[in-house]
């Protein structure tokens, strides 16, 4: 004989043998039960969230640190080197003027035939204006690729432990847009529009990670021959804000809500792992500030984050 209730699935005769309040009382314990449930899935989420953004970030400190050592020790002695080298090409051009001096003296001998018809064959007067103007493009060069490894020690602050730091947001920008140059010079024209910022404290290479996320998606929106990327600059009272906008294809409205969960994009498969913009919001959150979207299909999107210039309490 079937006793349970088509309803609860709880035997009639149990049933008869409850009051209302016994019933109400389960009640409440199940679903206090499941609201325990959900706050326990919560924080396994934000765990595993913070357990990723941990690991991308200690990765792209670890390939920064490596990379900077490995150019930085050849790329300072190759300077070094190349110093003495125009020290000895003055010396030498000295001594070619002297000779030339010399020359006059010597008339018309066989000897001086053969020292002018070596002086035109070697083009010695060509050298003497084109190798002091390759010295300088190759100082150029060395003096450009110190100056990545630089920006790749102030992205990652390999040199530095993971404290709290009072900042000039401007050279992060610089630096990370010189990091990401071989994403966007292909693709965008950047556009500075840089205003007065007062330093802020914060975690400087987890504030680069956001701006690098934020100029590489801007540059992958872009669709056309070539775009624009805008970044912007300002101080309101003790916040202020940084703004990357693009003139891409934007972003469609049922996806503008979704743009911060974690894995979620729009990019073909194997292109994009849906983690950056939810790293990125995790990280503004930590700093106290504010990550916000605009965008418009077939015009572009904007972020703004806001950053308090002081923090309450640095985690």
């Amino acid at each position: 004989m079937n006793t349970a209730s088509p309803d609860n699935g709880l035997p009639e005769v149990l049933l008869d043998q409850m009051s209302m309040d016994q019933v109400r009382a389960m009640v409440s314990e199940l679903l206090k039960a499941n609201e325990e449930l959900k706050e326990l899935n919560g924080k396994l989420s934000d765990a595993r969230t913070k357990l990723i953004q941990s690991e991308k970030l200690a990765s792209i400190g670890q390939l920064a640190a490596g990379v900077a050592h490995e150019i930085n020790n050849p790329i300072g002695f190759i300077f070094s080197n190349f110093s003495t080298l125009e020290k000895y090409l003055q010396d030498l051009f000295q001594m070619l003027s002297a000779y030339e001096q010399a020359e006059s003296e010597l008339g018309s001998s066989p000897v001086a035939a053969r020292l002018r018809a070596l002086y035109e064959e070697l083009e010695i007067e060509y050298l003497k204006d084109d190798i002091p103007s390759l010295m300088n493009e190759s100082r150029d060069g060395i003096q450009r690729v110190r100056k990545i490894v630089q920006d790749l020690k102030d992205f990652s602050r390999v040199d530095a432990r993971q404290e709290w730091e009072w900042v000039n947001l401007h050279n992060g920008l610089n630096s990370t847009l010189n990091i990401v140059n071989n994403e966007i010079k292909y693709k965008a024209d950047v556009v500075r529009e840089f205003g007065e910022l007062p330093e802020v404290q914060c975690l400087p290479s987890e504030v680069n990670q956001v701006f690098m996320n934020l100029l590489v998606n801007a540059a992958h929106s872009i669709t056309a021959e070539r775009g624009t990327i805008t970044l912007r600059t300002g101080h309101e009272g003790a916040e202020v804000w940084v703004e990357v906008a693009d003139n891409g294809c934007g972003i469609a409205p049922e996806n503008l809500s979704r743009i911060f969960d974690p894995f979620f994009t729009t990019k073909p498969v194997g292109q994009g792992t849906g983690l950056g913009l939810s790293l990125s919001y995790g990280i503004i959150q930590k700093h106290a500030g504010r990550m916000e979207v605009s965008s418009q299909l077939g015009q572009g999107t904007r972020f703004r984050i806001t950053l308090p210039v002081r923090q309450a309490q640095p985690a």
